[in-house]
């Protein structure tokens, strides 16, 4: 397909605003929606790196689809610049763990396509992830190996981690810095969350998803080709806990 000059020098300035940023002006969105040619060289340059092109009402962010992509977050560097100093793999483990927890607590099942409520308090979240946890730890060790396998989770390490955590009393004041606490953790997911403009801190204690986190969640984690299922295994859960309590 030919493009124009000027079509091909406005999606890379668009581009480049992207590579350096992951985010441009809501100016830049209405090109990408209005513009086909724009928008098909704006996919053409994502692509090139293993990312795609996620637009949302204000904003259009990079996304990488791949961990080929230079722009993917490794493991790593989140160790560094987020766990405390030691984190391993299961720090890793139970915080990819935690957000899909979270993710999951705005939707009332895998194949909703909107968020089902506008806000999450953190001692719910917690709750949430208590109740898997023990869903988790009521598996017999065949079950729970056999799903570590076809899932690609480490589960046994994500509810060591968790379960060594302390337990946060109710008297106990908020809890940050390298405090080993399942809200002190929280705490620092959150701010991982925040800092990748995933969630929105509401005071009080209340969290919500943003745009971009609603966009990706429908796009991605909606689809059993990315999340492999996972979404479907925690649902299922959640279904085989009320069909215990009938």
């Amino acid at each position: 397909m030919h493009y124009s000059e000027d079509k091909v020098i406005r999606a890379f300035r668009i581009y480049t605003t992207l590579a350096r940023t992951s985010v441009t002006d809501q100016e830049a969105v209405q090109l990408y929606r209005a513009d086909d040619d724009i928008r098909s060289l704006l996919d053409l340059y994502a692509k090139e790196v293993d990312a795609v092109i996620v637009n949302t009402s204000e904003h259009l962010y990079l996304i990488p689809e791949t961990k080929l992509s230079s722009f993917h977050v490794s493991n790593d560097w989140i160790k560094r610049h987020y766990l405390r100093s030691g984190a391993t793999n299961a720090d890793i483990y139970l915080l990819y763990f935690v957000t899909i927890i979270l993710f999951g607590a705005f939707y009332n099942s895998y194949q909703t396509r909107r968020p089902t409520r506008d806000f999450l308090r953190i001692d719910e979240w917690i709750y949430q992830i208590q109740e898997r946890i023990d869903q988790l730890q009521a598996l017999d060790e065949k079950d729970l190996k056999q799903m570590e396998s076809e899932f690609s989770y480490n589960w046994r390490q994500i509810v060591e981690k968790w379960s060594d955590m302390n337990d946060i009393k109710e008297n106990v004041k908020r809890q940050t810095g390298n405090t080993i606490s399942r809200y002190s953790f929280l705490d620092t997911v959150k701010r991982f969350l925040l800092d990748q403009d995933l969630v929105e801190d509401l005071g009080n204690e209340e969290i919500a998803l943003t745009e971009k986190a609603k966009t990706i969640i429908q796009r991605f984690f909606m689809e059993v080709e990315y999340n492999k299922g996972i979404l479907t295994f925690i649902y299922d859960m959640e279904g085989e806990k009320s069909d215990a309590g009938d």
